[in-house]
């Protein structure tokens, strides 16, 4: 069976040795290349898009209740 304590020591060994190697200067150019394919599709944070739901939600909801009154008044004889 494994130690848990000798997985960890050798987890950090690995980490350390890859921060040291070229694999950590792969990673940081693969993360600037990513950050900026992604910037140029103009994305939105999760944040934004959820405001944005709810503000839609909103809106459709007052439009829901308006159509809902111009039906009455249209109903409502002259």
């Amino acid at each position: 069976m494994l130690d848990p304590k000798m997985f960890e020591d050798f987890t950090q060994r690995v980490s350390g040795l890859i921060a040291k190697s070229p694999a950590a200067d792969i990673e940081k150019n693969v993360r600037s290349m990513m950050g900026s394919f992604f910037s140029k599709l103009d994305l939105v944070t999760r944040e934004e898009f959820d405001t944005q739901a709810n503000v839609l939600a909103r809106t459709r909801q007052l439009v829901d209740q308006l159509t809902a009154r111009l039906d009455e008044l249209e109903k409502t004889p002259k």
